[in-house]
């Protein structure tokens, strides 16, 4: 890793990220706050290696494969700041390095240009690494009593994933990244060229609106999994769930407007969310 800058602490990545996922922490005791923010602070510079439009596809590779390297023990040497934290976590929670290979593996998938998948099955293993491993970790952390509870996780990355890639498809299109399966696109006669172009018209709807339900099945099912006993384990990642679904309702209802405008909760509807949690069950 001597070759790339060192990466600052966990606590300033998180803060510049401005991201829902740290939002997210707040539910969590001080220990475990700590604790997932270097684990996002990871995924984040990580991520942010793939979206460096400054470096060459072949430096990002590098790059990741340093961050292989540093995650495997290759790399002995952790300098001080996220790579101290991060080698510190992986020891004291025993990390499963296979899945944190994974999410490094989900990140270069969007090196390759353009981006694009014939079919949900193929999305689907890009949603395994880039969100459902990225659970996977985060249990291991929060802890939990049941193997469902992995299912959970699983379920939970795909519905988030989804969702993130409705709320961001024009932007990703605009920079090759077409997360939408070509059989789903053909399904609704809807094509890369009207994507590109940013052709709203009942098309884009019925295509946009069945991504949804795929989305809202995933969000019940893990829902369903989730066992009563590591619920209260859970509550970052049920918190959310609870964000993003209302996200992915928040589209919906708006009729997937999603090339005049970027989706989000406000400040207050988050605080909303966070307070309906404290008091019991959120849903």
């Amino acid at each position: 890793m001597a070759n790339f800058p060192a990466p600052a602490d966990s606590e300033s990545i998180v803060k510049a990220s401005g991201s829902n996922l740290a939002f997210a922490f707040s539910v969590l005791p001080k220990e475990k706050r700590a604790d997932m923010r270097v684990f996002y602070a990871f995924c984040r510079v990580v991520d942010d290696v793939v979206d460096d439009g400054n470096l060459e596809v072949d430096e990002q590779r590098r790059r990741l494969q340093a961050w292989r390297d540093f995650v495997t023990g290759e790399t002995l040497e952790a300098r001080p700041g996220l790579e101290a934290e991060l080698r510190d976590l992986q020891l004291r929670y025993a990390l499963p390095e296979k899945t944190m290979l994974e999410i490094i593996d989900g990140m270069e998938m969007d090196l390759q240009v353009p981006v694009r998948y014939e079919t949900f099955d193929e999305l689907k293993k890009y949603c395994h690494r880039a969100a459902s491993a990225v659970g996977l970790v985060s249990i291991e952390i929060f802890g939990y009593e049941r193997e469902m509870t992995r299912e959970y996780a699983e379920l939970l990355g795909y519905a988030l994933q989804l969702t993130n890639i409705l709320r961001d498809v024009a932007e990703d299109a605009q920079v090759g990244r077409i997360y939408l399966p070509r059989e789903d696109m053909q399904r609704f006669a809807y094509t890369e060229q009207d994507l590109l172009a940013g052709k709203y018209d009942a098309r884009f709807f019925a295509l946009a609106d069945f991504l949804a339900s795929r989305a809202e099945d995933f969000y019940a099912e893990a829902e369903a999994m989730l066992p009563e006993v590591d619920r209260e384990a859970m509550k970052c990642s049920e918190l959310m769930r609870v964000i993003y679904k209302k996200l992915l309702a928040k589209m919906k209802a708006d009729q997937f407007r999603v090339f005049d405008q970027r989706y989000r909760l406000s400040k207050w509807e988050l605080m909303k969310i966070v307070g309906q949690g404290m008091v019991g069950r959120i849903h």
